[in-house]
């Protein structure tokens, strides 16, 4: 996010140089003290308390932003390793709080995670988009016209393009990034 308004719709280099294979990224926080903690409640223990917060924040930055809703959310999967040990999938909690409060539906089966893929904290940019390479797998073809892919927190982007590409090589035309925060 930028921090003046007048530059709201401007794209930032990495974008010009390589745009990404979804259309934007909304994301309701910067992912700045205190916001890792909340996250981190949320992610790795179960706090739904935070989980609930944090998708009426997200909601209602949807809402301020004033684009057009998309026809679903998607939330990004997780292997189902990765769900059995975490015991719940974070991004389709936060999801479910979103969909509640815009009235929207929700597909969580419209695409798996066929990979077991390292966890990215703490990989650099060129070994996430390694790591989450070839991981996602869609139903094919999706029959969606917009949606938009529900994660917690975007760093350098890898999980949700990689998501993004697969979507819409499965007929997707329009895909959005909704996600609690990004990292500056």
């Amino acid at each position: 996010p930028f921090d003046r308004a007048e530059l709201d719709g401007a794209l930032c280099g990495a974008c010009q140089r390589r745009p990404p294979p979804y259309e934007r990224c909304l994301a309701a926080l910067r992912y700045e003290t205190p916001v890792p903690s909340l996250v981190g409640a949320a992610k790795f223990r179960g706090r739904m308390n935070a989980v609930r917060v944090l998708g009426q924040l997200l909601a209602r930055s949807v809402l301020a932003d004033g684009e057009p809703l998309p026809e679903v959310l998607v939330p990004v999967p997780l292997h189902r390793r990765r769900l059995e040990e975490r015991g719940y999938n974070q991004a389709l909690e936060i999801a479910r709080v979103v969909a509640r409060q815009l009235d929207l539906p929700l597909d969580p089966g419209c695409c798996e995670r066929d990979l077991a893929t390292l966890p990215q904290a703490g990989l650099d940019e060129g070994s996430r988009r390694r790591n989450i390479r070839g991981a996602f797998r869609a139903r094919s073809p999706l029959g969606l016209y917009h949606l938009a892919i529900i994660d917690d927190v975007v760093t350098t982007g890898s999980t949700v393009e990689e998501l993004a590409r697969v979507l819409r090589r499965a007929g997707a035309l329009h895909v959005q990034v909704w996600a609690l925060a990004r990292t500056p």
